[in-house]
């Protein structure tokens, strides 16, 4: 798949071509199709075939990562677009988001980051200016908030929540997707020392994005 002989989109020949092309088994054809149907690689089509699909980029929810590596460790290429970063008033929702009277002084930050040249999350960001006071004096072009924040204000808490949404049309702009095309939005708190220090909206478009989760029982 990674070879690019095969590019997204094509239909791979049928299992009985793929074991006279390779001299193996049909069980052995049918497992390799299969565990790369499982890892994001193929899809199966009834009646029509089985497809190289765009592998989904995948985050895990019980931690936070950054994601330029995440995106690096794909083989791809990271890059970013700051589009807002300021100093705000706190709105309502914001000021219940991060635990602070309305009216206080905030610094929001808007950003897209992109895998190679495709924009894969919007994250919008409140942060608290008494935790992370030069926010505003960093290249975010060059860092990533999070990676920022976590070298700053070592974390000792988040909070995920994860609903499936149709995006604002701001925000399927910048995604560069249709207003009817579902988005995965991860809704993220993080403590430092259990002092609230930022949250953001994550959002991402459902059709190149997965979130996942280990847990040990």
């Amino acid at each position: 798949m990674t070879s690019g002989k095969w590019p997204v989109g094509a239909r791979i020949p049928t299992e009985a071509e793929l074991c006279e092309q390779f001299s193996v088994s049909r069980m052995t054809v049918n497992k390799a199709v299969r565990d790369l149907v499982n890892e994001g690689w193929l899809e199966r089509t009834p009646r029509l075939g089985t497809f190289v699909c765009q592998r989904k980029a995948e985050s895990p929810l019980m931690d936070i990562k950054n994601i330029a590596d995440e995106i690096r460790s794909r083989g791809q290429t990271y890059h970013s677009e700051v589009i807002h970063l300021s100093r705000i008033t706190a709105p309502e929702d914001v000021a219940m988001r991060l635990g602070i009277m309305l009216g206080s002084d905030v610094f929001k930050s808007d950003i897209v980051h992109y895998a190679d040249e495709t924009p894969i999350q919007v994250e919008l960001r409140w942060v608290s200016p008494k935790h992370a006071p030069d926010y505003l004096e960093q290249d975010f072009s060059y860092v990533t908030p999070n990676q920022y924040l976590v070298e700053t204000c070592p974390l000792s808490t988040i909070e995920h929540t994860v609903e499936a949404i149709l995006p604002p049309p701001s925000i399927a702009d910048l995604l560069q997707i249709d207003n009817a095309q579902p988005c995965l939005l991860l809704h993220r708190r993080t403590w430092s020392d259990n002092q609230l220090v930022s949250a953001a909206l994550l959002y991402h478009p459902g059709n190149r994005y997965k979130l996942s989760a280990t847990a040990h029982v």
